[in-house]
């Protein structure tokens, strides 16, 4: 017998040859929602809702404590998913048909399963192709109150890692996953309009108009800290923490340097959006789709703006309204010589992040 070590080299995650239409993914862990990773992110997307901040408030209003934001559902339950989907991706490209059922609290304990809907290899890159999937968050599986979370779907392009193997091309219709929106009923003995105050003025459903295009006035500015965000989530990808793996090969990678985690700057335009759009919103419906267009890194400073679309009425609910919109991120990165009417002298503006999103906002006339 050799003396020598024997080593094995591990390789995670899954390629593009390894995924095949129909394939289920139970993925691995799950995640109990602590007070700490609630209060980390939601300070960090600088949400603003009182139902996240204040627990008198949200037990008012028919919650049973500080509720998630829909950004950190989505960051918390996106990042199971991607040890097997996304690990060995390029990079995320669509969010489709996110919906939201049940709300999240502090102890809840959520579970993610996929299934892959769709394998399409390039044309044009034979070490890449498109994996379609399907994603399912539930909380408190087994337990008496047990809920479907969220599910969405998402494209992301994968690389292969034999560029000679065979990819089991095709497409397979989506489930139909029974996930709306709950909202606590409206309580007539209670008095909301002492709690008013809590809120801005001006967001209730009557103050939004279709066409109407809000520059939230906040921006943050990501450093380093979006290394340890993600490692807090247990997102893997080696693309968000691995400047290693990157400078073998620069050229592979967007922009030769860490990427930051998509869900990131996701979350990020959620919360600089909470005070214009959200603060008297008692859930987000579905977000229709989303991309990210272009790379976010260390040092880029995020802002948001949202078009507001159309609103319509809540079935049901006299008290609430739906608002349509259209969540944009963009960053500025400066150009000699640059002119433009959106942007300082010598910079431009640059969209990062596209969200058709639908938000159940309260009226006025009911809680003020």
């Amino acid at each position: 017998m050799s003396e020598a070590p024997r080593i094995i080299r591990k390789r995670t995650g899954n390629f593009l040859e390894d995924f095949h239409p129909g394939q289920v993914f139970r993925h691995k862990l799950g995640k109990t929602v602590t007070e700490g990773l609630f209060t980390a992110f939601t300070e960090f997307a600088m949400t603003a809702s009182p139902l996240s901040k204040n627990a008198r408030y949200a037990r008012a209003h028919g919650f049973d404590g500080l509720v998630c934001p829909p950004g950190l559902a989505m960051l918390v339950a996106f990042s199971q998913t991607v040890e097997d989907i996304s690990e060995n991706a390029r990079a995320n490209l669509e969010y489709i048909d996110m919906r939201f059922g049940a709300p999240v609290y502090v102890g809840d304990s959520i579970e993610v399963e996929t299934k892959v809907i769709g394998i399409r290899p390039s044309s044009s890159r034979p070490n890449l192709g498109i994996v379609h999937v399907q994603s399912t968050a539930r909380k408190n599986v087994g337990e008496s109150g047990e809920a479907v979370v969220m599910t969405w779907q998402r494209k992301v392009q994968v690389y292969k890692h034999d560029e000679a193997a065979a990819v089991d091309a095709g497409e397979i219709e989506p489930d139909a996953i029974d996930c709306d929106l709950w909202l606590p009923p409206y309580d007539a003995s209670v008095d909301y309009k002492s709690m008013a105050h809590l809120t801005n003025g001006d967001t209730y459903f009557e103050d939004f108009e279709a066409g109407t295009r809000i520059e939230h006035s906040r921006g943050r500015t990501m450093t380093s800290e979006h290394i340890a965000l993600t490692a807090i989530l247990d997102n893997t990808s080696q693309v968000h923490c691995n400047q290693f793996m990157i400078d073998q090969n620069p050229k592979q990678y967007v922009g030769g340097q860490l990427i930051i985690f998509g869900g990131i700057p996701f979350s990020l335009c959620l919360g600089l959006s909470c005070p214009d759009i959200a603060d008297n919103a008692l859930g987000d419906l579905v977000y229709t789709t989303g991309s990210h267009t272009a790379p976010l890194f260390a040092g880029d400073t995020v802002f948001a703006a949202t078009e507001i679309l159309g609103k319509r009425d809540l079935p049901g609910r006299d008290d609430l309204g739906v608002l349509e919109t259209r969540l944009f991120g963009h960053k500025f990165v400066q150009e000699e010589g640059a002119q433009n009417d959106d942007a300082p002298e010598g910079w431009k503006k640059v969209t990062i992040f596209d969200l058709t999103r639908e938000v159940v906002v309260k009226r006025r006339s009911h809680y003020a």
